[in-house]
């Protein structure tokens, strides 16, 4: 079953931080089935504070998901997006 990560950028602390993390992260996506489905496209809010911006990606399995998360490559860029945005993140699975 498909499973999506969605990730909202809530506020932008460190500039510097978040595009050390935006040059890195694509590289982590090497050997794994993930599917960018959206990344920071223009926005219509329907309900609550809008997001500075939203990326969805898409995997075949929440395992899947979980082994590019959770993995070294990803968990090693982390702490730029850690510093440079307050974001949400949010696993779910389709049905």
């Amino acid at each position: 079953m498909a499973t999506y990560i969605v990730f909202t950028k809530e506020s932008t602390q460190d500039q510097c931080e978040l595009d050390i993390y935006l040059s890195k992260v694509r590289e982590t996506f090497e050997g794994h089935p993930i599917k960018v489905l959206a990344a920071y496209g223009a926005q219509q809010v329907l309900e609550g504070p809008a997001p500075e911006g939203v990326v969805i990606v898409e995997f075949p399995t929440t395992t899947a998901a979980h082994e590019w998360y959770d993995g070294p490559a990803y968990q090693a860029v982390t702490q730029h997006r850690f510093k440079g945005a307050i974001y949400r993140a949010v696993l779910v699975e389709g049905v």
